[in-house]
């Protein structure tokens, strides 16, 4: 199979996932200032939860511009990613309405650190399979941020016991340090 199909099986699946989101998006229940504030807290989840998902669109474009076909293992390692990704507008519906509760504001977080970590797995599979490995490899170097991501989602999902502004917090600093996209692939191996 080529690169391509499972792009393109991809952006389908993340456009589904942001469908989701914004159909679960609740809007004023009457036409009173204090409705429209109560609206809030669901707006300012879906906009962190579509933040979210528009990085790992990005990411996912960069790392899919490094290879032509895919094989099994990358296959179902984008299958799992996607899966974790799926769950985002699940976890950001409960998170919306009891934002200030231990149990969502951690399961949010449990859901956000499975997809890194799945999405490390597929970024792993495609160094594996890639005729340019060592390129990614150098491209990705280190991944400083995404272990920095990975070790805030884990204090996070800690904290939010004992505070839960602070684990979203957490949550809103993973998304800050991945915004401004990363254009190292297209530089390295340009856009196909």
């Amino acid at each position: 199979m080529t690169s391509s199909r499972l792009e393109a099986f991809s952006d389908g699946i993340l456009a589904i996932v942001i469908t989701v989101m914004v159909i679960g998006l609740k809007g004023p229940e009457t036409d009173s200032l204090r409705s429209l504030l109560a609206t809030v807290p669901g707006l300012l989840a879906y906009i962190l939860s579509f933040i979210y998902v528009a990085i790992y669109w990005n990411n996912h474009h960069n790392l899919m511009i490094s290879i032509t076909k895919v094989n099994g293992s990358i296959l179902w390692s984008n299958n799992l990613w996607l899966f974790c990704v799926s769950l985002i507008p699940w976890s950001t519906d409960w998170v919306s309405r009891f934002y200030t509760s231990t149990l969502p504001v951690m399961v949010y977080g449990v859901i956000l650190f499975f997809t890194a970590i799945s999405y490390f797995i597929l970024q792993n599979q495609i160094i594996k399979y890639s005729d340019h490995s060592k390129i990614i490899k150098r491209i990705i170097g280190k991944d400083l941020k995404g272990k920095t991501s990975t070790a805030i989602y884990i204090l996070s999902i800690l904290i939010s016991p004992f505070s839960v502004f602070l684990a979203e917090i957490g949550y809103i600093t993973v998304a800050a340090i991945w915004f401004i996209p990363d254009n190292r692939f297209e530089k390295a191996l340009g856009d196909k």
